[in-house]
């Protein structure tokens, strides 16, 4: 396995093919807009659509970047958790997961085209690395809220 194919079989692992773990397409599977939207008690908690949306953040940058698009949403990491705004409407829900699916193909097609020296340029595979990183931790959190209000199914 070379090292783009072990990267795609990261981003392939972190986002929507089940192996040790859950990805992330399936940590958000089937949930409305009202359980992305609930919060466990306590200061430090956040939502599962505010998670989402912190991890989406991060991927449309890194798409943009790879596009050689500007990026001019600078967000500090606290903002990134309200990218979107949270409601009870399925809709938005939806517009929100069809977003994370059009970010996570785009950054899984631009890293198929990539050459070995276009991943090490500018350290991006250390970005990339802790994009994927990162989205397994917040995964993880997602299935935890999940399980806390009672919607993580019982057969995974």
């Amino acid at each position: 396995m070379n090292r783009k194919e072990m990267f795609l079989n990261v981003l392939d692992k972190t986002y929507d093919k089940e192996s040790w773990f859950a990805p992330l397409k399936n940590s958000i599977e089937g949930i409305t807009a009202e359980q992305a939207g609930w919060r466990p008690t306590g200061e430090a908690t956040k939502s599962i659509w505010e998670n989402v949306n912190h991890l989406l953040y991060y991927k449309e940058r890194i798409v943009a970047n790879l596009e050689g698009r500007e990026w001019t949403q600078n967000l500090d990491g606290d903002q990134t958790f309200f990218l979107t705004e949270q409601s009870n409407e399925e809709n938005e829900w939806k517009k929100v997961i069809e977003r994370l699916e059009n970010t996570s193909f785009s950054l899984r097609q631009l890293l198929s085209n990539m050459t070995d020296e276009e991943l090490m340029k500018n350290s991006f595979e250390v970005k990339l690395m802790d994009l994927l990183l990162h989205d397994a931790y917040h995964t993880g959190q997602i299935i935890q809220i999940r399980k806390m209000q009672g919607s993580w199914p019982s057969h995974r």
